[in-house]
């Protein structure tokens, strides 16, 4: 792996606004996720258990795209060993293990704008590795987005925090901020899809090792799980979650990313949160309120401004 912060856009076809799709494409379906889970937490399912589920159905569906996409290729399987195992370990496992290690002591709410500080923490990064300093409208955007998450998260009607959960929720930042980076690596010449099936078998892996353990704790149930507009059978949702809400969006966002850059793509996926605010006005019927529809807004005027004052960089 030559770097792993590589923020040049690739010359491909698809161009910009390919790119501008395909993230919200992934944010969209990722978005999805918490909604889905919903209905099998509340009848026995751990997180833990979901989110392992997710990950290996995950690796399955995408199994033989990866091996399409390394057909001539499979030396890069040892060359780029590393940067599959980080984006294994931090990106997919590390990011997942953390977030529900956060919430397991804290409110969601809070949990999850920690963990939306990657944007923040990838332009710091590329600004003290690579010299791209933030100019105003980066820095503009980065507020109006900040602004935007808290609107969206509702935190003013209170939080419970706990120095344990907020610690996690930094760890899952981490997670989060190097999957945008080692996403954006175009040198290594591993495609998206092989990123994404390699990197998704050793989050696979790694998350079974921590069930094993017992870190991360264990529970299902065959009982039907109850929506808004109906029942399903329990393996409906872990369906749904392992190919729409994990196949497709790290497939999709790793393409993304290596089209926007990683500074761009960060802040397209806050849509994440969005959606899923709208998908649980859906799924559990949890109407979203006039302050949350105003923090997307918010969210996506950061996002131009982001996307404007990308173009001023070199």
């Amino acid at each position: 792996m030559t770097q792993i912060a590589n923020d040049t856009r690739a010359a491909v076809p698809v161009g910009v606004s390919g790119g501008l799709l395909l993230a919200a494409l992934s944010a969209t379906t990722f978005g999805l996720s918490g909604p889905l889970a919903t209905g099998l937490l509340d009848t026995g399912w751990s997180p833990g258990a979901i989110v392992l589920t997710r990950i290996a159905i995950a690796a399955l569906v995408l199994a033989p795209f990866t091996v399409v996409a390394l057909r001539g290729k499979w030396r890069l399987l040892r060359t780029q060993a590393l940067q599959i195992l980080l984006y294994g370990v931090l990106a997919v496992a590390g990011a997942q293990f953390c977030y529900f290690s956060a919430v397991a002591t804290m409110d969601v709410a809070p949990a999850l704008l920690i963990e939306y500080t990657a944007p923040a923490a990838v332009v710091a990064w590329l600004w003290i590795t690579r010299g791209q300093r933030p100019g105003r409208l980066t820095v503009a955007g980065a507020a109006l987005a900040a602004a935007g998450l808290v609107l969206v998260l509702d935190l003013f009607s209170g939080a419970d925090l706990a120095w344990s959960g907020v610690a996690w929720a930094f760890a899952a930042m981490i997670g989060a901020t190097s999957y945008f980076l080692i996403s954006a690596d175009t040198d290594s010449g591993l495609p998206p899809l092989a990123l994404a099936g390699a990197g998704l078998v050793v989050g696979a892996v790694t998350l079974g090792a921590l069930a094993v353990t017992g870190l991360l704790p264990m529970h299902a149930n065959t009982a039907a799980t109850a929506y808004a507009f109906g029942d399903l059978p329990w393996w409906a949702p872990l369906v749904l979650l392992g190919v729409v809400t994990a196949a497709v969006p790290y497939a999709t966002g790793i393409a993304a990313i290596r089209l926007l850059g990683s500074r761009v793509a960060s802040f397209v996926a806050l849509w994440e949160v969005v959606a899923a605010v709208l998908f649980a006005w859906f799924f559990v019927d949890q109407l979203p309120g006039l302050a949350q529809l105003a923090g997307g807004l918010l969210i996506i005027g950061g996002v131009v401004a982001v996307r404007l004052g990308d173009r001023d960089i070199s």
